[in-house]
């Protein structure tokens, strides 16, 4: 009950800030897939008939840093909101340009420099695959109405854009870029954007035995733990990056040219 009234306040500070400019909002991420689990953001999208202008950003941005929370046992979730205008993706191009996005991590950034400027975001790809596979709103009508279906090669693209940035940070966030390079190598087999243990669960018997105990922990901090919660044995650590130079080359193999 605590999430869901989380996830009502977030679109009742959309309605406040946006109004009838809001075309529908939508989740997406782990809620959809297959759950929240314990350190889970609550993913929103947001689906608008316009760009936001200064003061619409600002205001917004206050509400979330108001909403969102570092997560942790008894806390507020974390708050990730994207904001896309509706002609931005129907008809589908990519990349598709996101015209705010906040995201807990952007925290400092933000208020150090102020509110998001729109800027191109190829991962709403996924977040609005996701969204449509859940198929049900927060508010407005549902996504099959809002948005067009995107297409596998593009969903492919939208995969692998991120790694550069997503590797930069093995070693500070190493949970979630395990799993996230699972969940890529996943969906280019496969073609689905799975939860991230079912993407590891792909993965698992794929793996030379040795890394699996790599992905293995992953997986179980990730259904079990917190953030805060996050250890790694001198052993495992030593092996993750082994894991993520296998991983890379399966998804190199698979990866649109």
């Amino acid at each position: 009950m605590r999430d869901l009234e989380q996830v009502r306040e977030v679109v009742r500070l959309v309605g406040r800030v946006l109004g009838s400019e809001v075309v529908g909002v939508y989740p997406h991420g782990s809620g959809v897939l297959g759950g929240l689990r314990p350190a889970s953001d609550l993913d929103v999208l947001v689906v608008t008939r316009r760009r936001m202008n200064g003061p619409e950003r600002r205001a917004l941005l206050d509400g979330l840093l108001t909403v969102s929370g570092p997560g942790g046992p008894g806390g507020p979730r974390p708050v990730e909101l994207t904001v896309v205008v509706h002609s931005e993706v129907r008809p589908w191009r990519f990349p598709p340009t996101a015209d705010f996005l906040y995201g807990e991590w952007l925290r400092e950034e933000f208020t150090a420099s102020g509110p998001p400027a729109p800027e191109p975001m190829p991962d709403l790809a996924l977040l609005i695959t996701t969204a449509l596979s859940g198929g049900h709103p927060l508010s407005g009508p549902p996504p099959a109405r809002v948005v067009d279906p995107v297409p596998p090669a593009d969903l492919a693209r939208a995969s692998v854009a991120g790694l550069p940035d997503l590797l930069a940070e093995l070693d500070g966030d190493t949970r979630n870029v395990v799993l996230t390079l699972a969940r890529v190598w996943t969906t280019l087999a496969t073609g689905e954007i799975r939860p991230k243990d079912a993407a590891a669960d792909w993965a698992l018997p794929r793996l030379p035995p040795a890394l699996r105990p790599v992905l293995e922990h992953a997986r179980e901090l990730y259904l079990t733990r917190h953030y805060s919660e996050e250890t790694w044995s001198g052993e495992l650590r030593a092996r993750v990056r082994p894991y993520a130079d296998a991983v890379l080359a399966e998804i190199g193999r698979l990866a649109p040219g």
